[in-house]
């Protein structure tokens, strides 16, 4: 079994001028490891895996252990890069099933959304167990958390008494100012920091995602030994010349369903960092085969301006024999004996064949097998490969201007004071 992931592209680079290419990719990587391209001021995550030392891991593995200690549930509040980083990695290692089963803290999600029966449904499982709470803001003022901190805050503190709820609410935010940084040193709560020069969606290596990993039960060292080994000697994807050739939507698939949510803190990833000046390669994501059965007509057969990247895993965890049925009504018994993930494979491999025959280039990510240290590899791996892939198209990876544009319009529709008059200007707007 390789000691790496392994990124293959036989497919996705034929006819292409591969010496443009990499003399391109190459002044892009040198752009971003040399710190003088634009959003350099966010850079940290660069180096980063390289510098968490032990006494970081300490101490977010004594918050944990507390959480854990007297924790039915851990409630982790934040969005976008707050949320999608941990949530990935859980849900990668956990048990498909893990939370109709008992044992260890349950790590819940909020402050992602604005859903008012999502909210419920949260505190009406949370009623009555006791549970603790991470919240991960840099400011302590974004809507969306900020909306779930007070609601979980107010209710931990009723339902447990206030003593509990400072032993058992964790801040992970700004070193030194901002409002949840001053509720916390008012209310005594532990903290973690969250880098200055280290943006949401690169920040799954710092405590904002390794204090909820490691309260779900998983060993952050093998993680962050992952990253270290992929920032010591890692290759990056070179997307930008199918970009070029016409190729405008980049398809993350695959074939293990523990996956899901890396492709979505991937499509943050990407679409975050390379969607500027009406640029950028559209990410998407489906999950195989389920989404052979409808989004694989489009891949196939629908307008080629895709391509495809698939995320193929080595080992399983476990091994299902397909046993023989002396009728075979089904017509199974040629694959008895078989275990199920081989035939999987054989599904992968045909579907890429078809999909490359059908005009849509493919290029392959393989990792041996899921478990901390491949993930620690392959989160560094997108990181490094999306500033390289942003620089070669000429536009800051790190800042996000476009997401501001939908918050200054919520603002000014609920009336926030120091809005009156885009109030007043959404209002004409609305009445034509």
């Amino acid at each position: 079994m390789n000691d790496k992931i392994q990124v293959i592209s036989k497919f996705a680079l034929e006819g292409l001028n591969a010496q443009a290419l990499e003399s391109t990719a190459l002044a892009a990587k040198q752009t971003l490891e040399s710190g003088s391209g634009a959003g350099n001021d966010f850079l940290g995550w660069l180096h980063l895996p390289s510098s968490i030392d032990e006494q970081q891991l300490q101490d977010i593995e004594k918050s944990a252990a507390q959480l854990r200690s007297e924790c039915e549930y851990v409630i982790s509040i934040g969005i976008g890069g707050s949320y999608l980083g941990a949530k990935a990695v859980i849900d990668a290692l956990s048990d498909h099933f893990a939370a109709y089963k008992s044992g260890g803290p349950k790590v819940l999600f909020a402050g992602s959304n604005i859903g008012e029966d999502y909210l419920y449904d949260m505190m009406d499982l949370v009623r009555g167990h006791k549970f603790g709470i991470i919240v991960i803001s840099k400011s302590g003022t974004t809507t969306e958390p900020g909306i779930a901190f007070r609601i979980f805050k107010d209710m931990l503190e009723k339902q447990e008494g206030k003593a509990f709820a400072q032993r058992n609410i964790v801040a992970v935010t700004d070193a030194r100012r901002g409002a949840l940084r001053n509720l916390a040193t008012q209310e005594g709560y532990a903290t973690f920091v969250i880098p200055d020069d280290v943006g949401g969606r690169f920040s799954v290596l710092t405590p904002v995602g390794l204090l909820p990993i490691a309260v779900a039960g998983f060993d952050i060292r093998a993680l962050v030994a992952g990253a270290v080994e992929m920032e010591k000697d890692g290759d990056e994807q070179v997307l930008n010349a199918l970009y070029q050739d016409g190729k405008k939507i980049e398809i993350l698939a695959n074939f293990t369903p523990r996956l899901h949510f890396i492709a979505e803190w991937w499509k943050q990833l990407y679409g975050e960092s390379e969607g500027k000046q009406h640029k950028g390669i559209f990410p998407a994501s489906v999950d195989f085969t389920t989404d052979l059965h409808s989004m694989g007509q489009w891949i196939q057969d629908g307008e080629r301006t895709i391509f495809e990247t698939v995320l193929s895993v080595g080992d399983q965890q476990h091994e299902v024999i397909i046993p023989s049925d002396e009728a075979d009504l089904d017509g199974l018994n040629y694959i008895a004996g078989k275990n199920v993930d081989y035939v999987n494979k054989m599904a992968e491999l045909g579907t890429r064949l078809a999909h490359v025959d059908g005009g849509v280039p493919n290029l392959l990510i393989t990792i041996p097998t899921v478990n901390e240290r491949y993930l620690g590899q392959l989160i560094y791996f997108f990181e490094k490969a999306c500033g390289v892939s942003g620089y070669m198209l000429g536009v800051n990876p790190f800042d996000q201007p476009g997401v501001e544009a939908y918050k200054k319009n919520m603002f000014a529709l609920l009336e926030k004071p120091g809005h009156e008059e885009a109030t007043a200007a959404i209002r004409e707007k609305l009445k034509n």
